[in-house]
């Protein structure tokens, strides 16, 4: 299965990137994580954003057969959480980013190349 999460992961990147999310990361997680294979963390401009993000997300992985397992509750107007599974992703807006610098906490985590 994480050949096929990669290719997924990577289309989640690129939806997100469409819809204009900043300083997207995508991280192999598969060594420093023991609940998923891939993380995406990317910066969303306002709560509108973070919510536009989150719809376009789920819809761009649906068509690929993926639904969400599970979000986080109650929604955060700063930082929403989506599990895919072998997939988690981040939306934070800058300052929660920056406070908790999930990066960091993936130190030795290979970072993806996603641009095509």
């Amino acid at each position: 299965m994480p050949k096929a999460f990669k290719t997924v992961t990577i289309t989640a990147a690129r939806a997100i990137n469409e819809h204009k999310a900043e300083d997207i990361v995508v991280l192999d997680v598969r060594k420093t994580s023991p609940l998923s294979d891939y993380m995406i963390i990317a910066t969303a401009l306002s709560r509108p954003h973070l919510e536009s993000l989150e719809d376009k997300l789920s819809e761009a992985l649906e068509k690929t057969g993926l639904r969400v397992h599970r979000r986080n509750r109650p929604q955060s107007d700063l930082w929403r959480v989506l599990d895919f599974g072998g997939l988690i992703v981040h939306l934070m807006d800058a300052e929660a980013r920056e406070l908790y610098a999930l990066e960091r906490l993936h130190d030795g985590a290979k970072e993806l190349a996603w641009r095509s």
